[in-house]
Formats: structure tokens, C-alpha cells, sequence
């Protein structure tokens, strides 16, 4: 289970009700018995109406490179959407403002996303992490960003991405591969540019990209080391790193991201260690 099968398969996306049901079973039940302690959680991504909102989202970009690497792939290609669009595992909906205003946007989420931060907005439509509540052929776009890594069986969240896409309908997706565990205990995986081929292979006009470079990798890693010598143990830990971290580290991340930026840039460093991955791929028409 959430492994790419070095073997070719035939991939049946008609599921029985039986399987469904199993899968919703072990999505709610099969968590991991080690603790699920995190030295720091994440911050939700948020990107509101009002003016300090906005700014706020531009301003973490410059931190947060695994926000901007996902603005730059989702932004551009998220204004082409057209339609009835659905956000699977939507969050606080932070890009929902790069889509057009005549399209029609909906949320769908977990209700243990509350629990994660996430604000409880009326509007979205839950759902059991498998099961996508919509009949076939509903969706002219689905959006699905830093999701698949939560799923304890990703193969079935995208088969039925797959079922409720309409034929020529286009999925946006993006997933991290080199991140911190996050939102333990439901962080299963990391994916490959090779794994995520192979599990879009029922999809056409597959375009995969790597988001950021090792350059940016490193950056993401100081910041992280940073937060967690500065946010997380006890009062004692926290005062021996204090002076560490102000004297060296983070003077250190700080040139760390400049870098990074840099490197983005002018296209350098390597694609074989990327922050994550953005995808892009079409429902075939019948």
C-alpha cells in the first residue's frame, strides 16, 4: 500500500461499494501507533479578502518556498480553469482567488482538518477522504494541492478524481517531496516524478513538474531548524538555543533563501531534489 508496483497493472476504476467502504474504514482507523508529536505544527495557508491578508500571503512567499513554488505552478494554469471547479482537501482555500469569478468554486474537505488548524468555513462540503460525494462526470476542473500525502490509499482518491472529472477535464495537483513529517499522524508518503506518472497513467496530457531545486531544499530545512530550536522543547532547551540561533543560523537561513531565490531565478541547482512536484493532466474524452 502506497507503493508504485515496479510491475505493470491495470488500474479498475469502477469500485464496488465494499471496497469503498473498507477504504473509508482504514482511512479513519489505520493510524499509526507511534505518537504523533510534532515539534512545531504548520501554519494554515490563508489568503483572505481584506488588504493585510493579501499582503500576508505575498510576504510568506518569500519564506515559505513550498507556498511559492506552488503559486508559481497553480496560478497560470488555475486562470485557464473554466466552469464548475472542486478543491479536494481544500484547507482555507487560499488559491480559490486565482480562479476566475465566473467560475463556480467548491470546497471539499475532511472534518479532521478542524484539528489541524484549519477553520470550520460553512461552505465546504466533508467528506470521508475517499469517497468523493458528487456523481460522474460532474467537475470541469479539480484542484488538489499538498493533499496526497495524507491519503492512506492515494490510488483511490485519484480514481476518484478521476470519476467525477468530466471527459477533458483538467486536474491540478501538487505534492511535496522533500517536507518534514506534517499533520502526523496522517502523513503517509513522498512521491517521485516516476510514481506520479505511473499513478496518472489513466489521464492524458500528463505534464509533471519539479517545484523548486536543492538550493531551495536547503533553505526550506534551515528555516524549519530555526523554528524548531525557537518553538519547540522546554523553557531550558530554548534558552541554550537561543543564542545559537540568532548568532548563526538564522543569519545563515536568511542567505540560505536569498540563495535560493537566486537559484530559482536564473534556473540552476538540481531537479533531481525538488521541493515537491505540480501536475497536470486531462480526463480522455470518450
Amino acid at each position: 500500500m502506497g507503493r508504485c508496483d515496479p510491475q505493470p497493472k491495470e488500474v479498475n476504476f469502477t469500485l464496488s461499494n465494499t471496497v469503498l467502504e473498507k477504504s473509508r474504514v482504514r482511512v479513519l482507523e489505520d493510524i499509526s501507533p507511534v505518537a504523533a508529536k510534532e515539534a512545531f505544527k504548520p501554519v494554515p495557508v490563508r489568503c483572505g479578502a481584506g488588504t493585510f491578508s493579501k499582503v500576508a500571503f505575498v510576504a510568506r512567499q518569500w519564506i515559505d518556498l513550498q507556498l511559492l513554488t506552488c503559486v508559481r505552478f497553480l496560478r497560470p494554469r488555475m486562470a485557464r480553469l473554466q466552469g464548475k471547479v472542486l478543491d479536494v482537501g481544500c484547507g482555507e482555500m487560499p488559491f480559490r482567488p486565482f480562479l476566475s469569478h465566473e467560475v463556480h468554486y467548491q470546497g471539499l474537505d475532511v472534518a479532521e482538518s478542524v484539528s489541524f488548524g484549519m477553520r470550520n468555513h460553512p461552505d465546504i462540503v466533508l467528506f470521508d477522504g475517499v469517497n468523493i460525494p458528487f456523481p460522474d462526470n460532474s467537475w470541469d476542473g479539480i484542484l488538489c494541492t499538498e493533499v496526497l500525502e495524507h491519503a492512506v490509499e492515494p490510488e483511490l482518491l485519484i480514481a476518484e478524481m478521476l470519476r467525477v472529472l468530466r471527459p477533458g477535464g483538467t486536474l491540478l495537483l501538487t505534492v511535496p517531496f522533500a517536507a518534514r513529517v506534517h499533520h502526523a499522524p496522517h502523513d503517509y508518503r513522498r512521491f517521485t516524478s516516476f510514481c506520479l506518472h505511473r499513478m496518472l497513467a489513466d489521464f492524458e496530457s500528463v505534464e509533471i513538474l519539479h517545484r523548486g531545486n536543492d538550493y531551495a531544499v536547503i533553505a526550506n530545512k534551515m528555516i524549519v531548524l530555526n523554528a524548531r530550536l525557537l518553538t519547540g522543547g522546554n523553557w531550558m532547551s530554548r534558552v541554550f538555543a537561543m543564542p545559537i540561533a540568532v548568532v548563526a543560523l538564522v543569519p545563515l537561513a536568511a542567505l540560505a533563501v536569498f540563495v535560493a531565490h537566486i537559484s530559482m531565478f536564473l534556473d540552476l541547482g538540481s531537479k533531481d531534489d525538488p521541493l515537491g512536484y505540480g501536475c497536470s493532466a486531462k480526463k480522455r474524452e470518450r
